[in-house]
C-alpha cells in the first residue's frame, strides 16, 4: 500500500531531500533510474556538457558522446 502525501513537497523540501546522502540512500536502483531518466523537461536539455559532466562525476571512461550540427 503506498503512502499518501498530506502535504505538497516544497522545491526546497524537493532539493534538501537530493542533497541529503543519508536521505538519499533510502532510494533503490530502479528509483534513482527513474528519477534520472525522467527529471530533464526535454531535448533541449540534452547537450554534450551535460554528458561529459555526468560521465566525469561517474569516472564513466567506456562511453563518448559526439556533438553532431545538424543545420
Amino acid at each position: 500500500m503506498e503512502n499518501k502525501i498530506e502535504d505538497e513537497i516544497t522545491r526546497q523540501d524537493f532539493m534538501s531531500f537530493f542533497r541529503d546522502n543519508e536521505k538519499l540512500n533510502l532510494l533503490n536502483v530502479d528509483d534513482r533510474i527513474e528519477v534520472f531518466s525522467t527529471i530533464l523537461l526535454g531535448s533541449s536539455d540534452f547537450k554534450k556538457k551535460l554528458f561529459d559532466e555526468i560521465f566525469s562525476d561517474y569516472c564513466v571512461t567506456h562511453l563518448e558522446i559526439i556533438e553532431v550540427d545538424r543545420s
